[in-house]
């Protein structure tokens, strides 16, 4: 096959796998990483075909989704890829890709680099700020039954990788916990200039949603 029939196959297969997906997760997240990806990728010298699968693929079995197990996502991936016969060295770079492109509290360590992953985990880490970050935060607050806001309840910047994914924190502490933070992350260029538009896009909402709160506007 060739690789616009291979990523052809993989887009139906991801779309499949994630039809009742939370919407912060669903095949519209992949899009739209995916669709950061490729824009990242033209200011990059990367290797376009994994950079379409990983961004594909990245999160094909959101460990959040499946009691915590980070082995599902990498296992989903690779039986798919093995089956449709891409090539193995291709498909460990995929996997390797799965398995480090996550934020993990900021403290997970990162025991693989690339520049394709450099380019995908920017377009994923976009796809969590800005805008689209705001409303896939309170869509995942509310799927999780999480309060909004509890002033008594100050963010926590120095989780460990556990119990960032234990946490059941109100969702506005997550821009502080996170979000707040990918601006700094950035590993490519392209992947900078946006995010700095975004997070001073979430600073002002957050300077509103204060206000708001307090009574002030």
């Amino acid at each position: 096959m060739t690789t616009e029939q291979l990523i052809s196959k993989t887009i139906t297969f991801v779309k499949e796998q994630l039809v009742n997906a939370e919407g912060g997760h669903d095949w519209f997240h992949i899009q739209r990483v995916l669709n950061n990806a490729m824009l990242i990728a033209k200011s990059e010298d990367v290797d376009v075909f994994i950079v379409q699968l990983g961004a594909l693929l990245h999160d094909i079995a959101d460990s959040k989704f499946h009691n915590g197990d980070e082995t599902v996502g990498p296992r989903v991936a690779r039986e798919f890829l093995l089956g449709i016969h891409v090539n193995h060295e291709v498909i460990e770079h995929v996997i390797n890709i799965i398995e480090n492109i996550s934020f993990g509290g900021g403290n997970k360590p990162q025991h693989f680099k690339s520049p394709e992953l450099d380019v995908i985990q920017d377009a994923d880490r976009l796809d969590a700020i800005g805008a689209i970050g705001i409303a896939r935060t309170f869509n995942y607050g509310g799927f999780k039954d999480r309060t909004i806001y509890d002033p008594d309840i100050k963010p926590n910047l120095k989780m460990t990788k556990e119990e960032y994914k234990a946490s059941n924190a109100p969702t506005i502490n997550h821009f502080y916990e996170k979000l707040l933070l990918l601006k700094d992350k950035m590993n490519t260029k392209t992947g900078q200039r946006i995010a700095a538009n975004r997070h001073k896009f979430m600073e002002q909402f957050l300077e509103q949603f204060y206000a708001e709160w307090n009574g002030e506007k």
